[in-house]
């Protein structure tokens, strides 16, 4: 009974050693690998910001969906992401996920809009271009770069003189901007047509007014010659009436 109790005893002793060499190998498992996994979405985001800003969008897009999608407060991460839609040229993609962001505060609106009209130009769509590009100028007045794409947007619909307008103020507030040459050479030219387009309304209007003058000359020519022949026609009336008639026999002698 004894010996049982012995053996009783250092199974258990056993046990309890196993046991508490399972629960310190946990603990130091655990201890060493929760920080790990705790550094598992910056790491990610680390990662797919390196292939973004290596200009690899291929690769950075899935790595971005993921962190997006585990961390969705992660705004840098969600700009690199339509960024690299961009250059893809996966445009509605970009746009739902610029137009998400918009929604969102803490976001710098500017950006996304302005952002999302450089995606509605890409695509081909100037009028949304502008409208955003608007958007972004209403956010930040100071916003230089949405002034000069907007101006560009603006030549697409037509909208010369609003152009010039939006080009002036680009070169106000980047006096020393390198596209100045191009910018002023572009100015230049829409001026030249404003006057060539200016010259020739004057010379439509000249001739219009030419070709009424004219057309009231031939009026009054024609109206004057029928009024000749009315006073003709009077006359010859009148001799008639002067004439008198005879009604007797002539006799020969």
């Amino acid at each position: 009974m004894q010996l049982g109790s012995a053996k009783m005893s250092v199974f258990q002793g056993e046990y309890m050693k196993k046991n508490w060499l399972i629960k310190g190998f946990l603990f130091c498992f655990l201890l060493n690998v929760l920080p790990l996994i705790a550094q598992e979405g910056p790491a990610d985001f680390a990662k797919a910001e390196d292939a973004f800003l290596r200009n690899k969008p291929q690769d950075a897009i899935p790595m971005l969906e993921k962190v997006i999608t585990e961390d969705p407060a992660n705004i840098k991460a969600s700009l690199y992401l339509g960024i690299a839609y961009q250059q893809v040229k996966r445009w509605d993609d970009a746009i739902a996920l610029y137009k998400k962001l918009l929604n969102r505060s803490g976001v710098d609106a500017a950006q996304v809009a302005y952002n999302l009209g450089n995606v509605y130009f890409s695509k081909g769509s100037a009028a949304f271009a502008e409208e955003y590009y608007t958007l972004a100028i209403q956010k930040n007045e100071s916003y230089s770069s949405a002034y000069l794409n907007r101006a560009n947007a603006r030549i697409k619909t037509g909208n010369l003189a609003a152009a010039v307008n939006d080009y002036t103020t680009y070169l106000t507030l980047e006096p020393a901007s390198p596209k100045r040459p191009q910018i002023e050479q572009l100015l230049a030219l829409i001026r030249y047509q404003f006057a060539a387009e200016e010259q020739k309304k004057k010379e439509a209007e000249a001739q219009a007014k030419a070709e009424e003058e004219r057309r009231r000359r031939l009026l009054e020519e024609v109206s004057a010659s029928l009024q000749a022949a009315s006073e003709e026609t009077k006359g010859l009336q009148a001799a008639s009436e002067s004439v008198q008639s005879y009604d007797g026999e002539f006799i020969l002698e």
